[in-house]
């Protein structure tokens, strides 16, 4: 008779972050020059952070510090960071970043999150990335349930992840005050 294996020990079968492509994009994993980028098109721009109430790339320094952190957990099977590449004629540039976190075993959830640089948005990078990470998560880390959560205000966000399967399942009143 075969043994079920329990939720906490399925870290166990998790493959971490690996390499994504889609028809446009590439999602990969950070490499130090990631840092620099971030802070330019993120940390820089406050458009960038003005649903989310927090930058983790405001600093140069801390743009560093996140990326070292991706890079240091890259080998934890529960982990996944992705930087986000759009190709554009014959390469690919950097077009923002898109992670899975806080995976709880028990409930069977994980929770991602994206930010996708201003000048590429409303190309549907949003939602393509969302859909490719959410595709993994489900069918090839057999995480069941995949959530994000925006603000109310963030309309771009909610149509992305309504573009890649997601529902709207509640709402919270003055959830995020900034």
């Amino acid at each position: 008779k075969p043994i079920k294996k329990d939720r906490k020990d399925r870290t166990e079968d998790m493959k971490g972050t690996i390499e994504l492509e889609t028809g446009r994009l590439r999602l990969r994993r950070y490499r130090p020059e990631d840092a620099a980028l971030l802070y330019h098109y993120l940390g820089t721009d406050e458009k960038m952070y003005e649903f989310s109430g927090w930058n983790p790339y405001a600093t140069p320094e801390m743009a560093e510090s996140s990326v070292r952190g991706f890079i240091d957990s890259d080998e934890n099977p529960s982990f996944h960071s992705w930087a986000i590449e759009l190709k554009e004629n014959s390469s690919f540039i950097f077009a923002g970043t898109v992670g899975a976190y806080d995976y709880d075993p028990d409930a069977g959830t994980i929770e991602v999150g994206l930010s996708v640089r201003r000048d590429l948005w409303g190309r549907g990078i949003a939602g393509e990335s969302l859909r490719a990470v959410i595709h993994y998560l489900t069918r090839v880390e057999k995480i069941p349930c995949v959530r994000a959560w925006c603000a109310t205000p963030n309309t771009g966000s909610k149509k992305a992840m309504e573009k890649a399967g997601m529902y709207q399942t509640s709402v919270e009143k003055e959830g995020l005050r900034i």
